[in-house]
């Protein structure tokens, strides 16, 4: 169309360029950008609104630098009218990615048109193969929408946080800080933050400025940049490699988180207020320590210099509504007939043991089985750090401690056990079996302290077996092999091995009794194993949980006892029908 102009000037938005200013009309000047001036209509003078005036570049400074404190000004960061940019957009006046600047024409010239770049043509998509439908697929997309993803911060983000940061801290009272209760603490930072924000005249948009408010506070009165992890449901693990690097398991995956910290400094500055809150430290003096959060989630911190990339902070998070034996039956884990089995033995106080590799659900299905142990019944925990989550009324929760700076006032796992026994416990309950304390708890529950539990890293069954065997030889205990095995053979009942497969899925992969020695040989005998099948398009595991047929297992006499003799007949004849008929997919699929 003639008198059209199809240049695109820098800075314009939404493709779409006003028309310029005729030369003849009075009081105009033709524009440069519209972000000359922030919040002005497009196509108004610089100068239209009192009070007002455009931003300048100061005398020997291009224009685009940032101003005194590290902050850049609002002309630099609001190419749009009206609206504040995103960090990291390019300054007034610069051209934006593959766009031509507009020349500004002198006073009483029309503008001349820029010539239209050449569109290229779209290049064509190869149709893709239509990909095969799994049962599972519709529940796998609706889990993986729900999942949030990590925000991707600019460097500008973080550079404007540390000069604000820095100025709140000059401006605050700590001391006067640490008075408060914290809500109204965080409302005196914001107040702070906000002036802060308006003096340096740093252009943002609200979302961002709340953002950043946030930010600061949690960094002033809790965790930093781990807070919002520590607010999700949905994470199981969180793990900071150094500043710089921090990933999280979403789904039995492990991502980028997408954030960061200001430095190592705060980094060492978080971990140590996290370990301070247990009453333990870490610093370059004792750069290794094991903590808890106050929701329990377990808590490894090792710092420089055995840290070589700087701090490495390691958070097992549990989550807010704590997981039952029928969540591990909805996601597949174990089958129905399986969980009632599982009920039986903690209600008729079965010696346990929990094997499985790291990751595993060791812990989470330890919490499950104790569910099932009678509200009147004394429980005794022993943890290196406290994360099980008994819901009984008469529970004692010990911890370990380490040694101070002189080396003194260590109070071993082993120590704990050895003192439970002058408790009057009914159950013993060791949250990890790692050293000489295996042998004190084989002696509790030799010695009529039935249905402890206990839990320890090992690959099945029979490495539970021997791995036991030789924490207690390496404990200094100068006793034959087959007195441990027979001690052992005495002690532990049942056997059940958690395992996370290899598409980040956990199950329960063995219940296995401890029946007797043949010889110098400890016998065993499974009750439930699941077999791997293949997998589906997905890439998701595909098996079966099976019974092996085993109809009187050896706790039947002690099922019998408690009256619960009918309810495990019930359930070993139903998971044989289900084997036998080749079970149900959707109870046996990976979720």
């Amino acid at each position: 169309m003639p008198g059209e102009d199809t240049g695109r000037p820098a800075g314009a938005a939404g493709g779409m360029v006003p028309p310029a200013p005729a030369a003849s009309d009075p009081g105009t000047t033709p524009l440069a950008g519209a972000g000359d001036a922030p919040g002005f209509a497009e196509g108004a003078p610089a100068a239209a609104m009192p009070g007002m005036t455009p931003a300048m570049p100061q005398p020997g400074m291009p224009a685009g630098t940032p101003e005194a404190g590290g902050f850049q000004t609002a002309a630099s960061f609001a190419p749009q009218a009206g609206m504040a940019a995103p960090f990291g957009a390019p300054a007034a006046g610069m051209p934006a990615t593959g766009m031509p600047a507009a020349a500004v024409p002198p006073e009483g010239m029309p503008a001349a048109p820029v010539a239209p770049q050449p569109m290229q043509a779209p290049q064509p998509q190869p149709a893709q193969a239509p990909q095969p439908q799994s049962q599972t697929q519709p529940a796998m997309q609706e889990k993986k929408e729900s999942t949030p993803r990590p925000v991707q911060r600019s460097e500008d983000y973080y550079n404007i946080k540390a000069g604000i940061f820095n100025a709140l801290i000059d401006a605050i009272d700590l001391t006067q800080l640490t008075q408060l209760d914290p809500e109204s603490a965080r409302d005196e930072i914001r107040d702070i933050v906000n002036e802060i924000i308006a003096i340096k005249d740093v252009a943002m948009s609200i979302a961002e400025q709340e953002e950043l408010l946030e930010d600061i506070c949690n960094d002033v009165l809790g965790f930093g940049p781990l807070e919002p992890l520590l607010k999700r449901d949905d994470i199981a693990d969180i793990m900071v490699n150094g500043a710089d690097k921090c990933f999280i398991e979403v789904d039995g995956k492990i991502i980028d988180a997408g954030i960061r910290f200001r430095d190592n400094a705060q980094l060492l500055n978080i971990c140590q207020r996290i370990v301070s809150q247990v009453g333990r430290r870490v610093d370059e003096a004792s750069p290794i320590c094991d903590a808890r959060l106050a929701d329990g989630s377990r808590v490894n911190v090792i710092v420089p210099p055995l840290a070589i990339d700087g701090p490495a902070l390691t958070i097992r998070k549990f989550k807010k509504d704590r997981l039952k034996l029928e969540d591990l039956v909805k996601f597949g884990s174990i089958t129905p007939e399986g969980a009632e089995i599982l009920k039986i033995i903690g209600r008729v106080r079965c010696n346990v043991l929990i094997s499985g590799g790291t990751g595993s659900g060791k812990t989470t299905l330890l919490n499950c089985l104790t569910a099932y142990i009678d509200h009147d019944e004394r429980i005794i925990t022993c943890e290196d750090a406290a994360e099980l989550q008994l819901q009984q009324e008469h529970v004692v929760r010990l911890e370990t401690r380490p040694p101070n700076l002189e080396g003194e006032g260590e109070i071993t796992m082993r120590d704990l056990v050895k003192n439970c026994l002058r408790m009057r416990p009914e159950r013993i309950i060791v949250g990890e079996v790692r050293g000489p304390e295996a042998f004190d708890l084989l002696q509790a529950m030799n010695t009529g302290h039935d249905g402890s539990m206990g839990t320890l890293h090992a690959n099945s069954p029979r490495e539970a077996l021997s791995r036991l065997e030789a924490m207690i030889t390496m404990g200094g205990f100068d006793l034959p092999s087959r007195t441990i095995r027979e001690m052992i053979v005495g002690s532990i009942d049942v056997i059940i091995q958690a395992a996370r497969l290899r598409d980040g899925s956990r199950k329960i992969t063995h219940i296995t009794e401890v029946t007797g020695m043949e010889g110098d040989v400890i016998i065993t005998q499974d009750l439930f194993i699941y077999d791997i099948e293949g997998e589906d398009a997905d890439g998701k595991v595909i098996g079966t949980h099976r019974s092996t047929g085993i109809a009187r297992p050896a706790f039947w006499d002690r099922a019998r006892y408690y009256g619960e003799e009918v309810r495990l007949a019930e359930a070993l004849e139903k998971a044989e029908r289900r084997t036998e008929g080749g079970g149900q997919a959707s109870d046996l699929r990976s979720y």
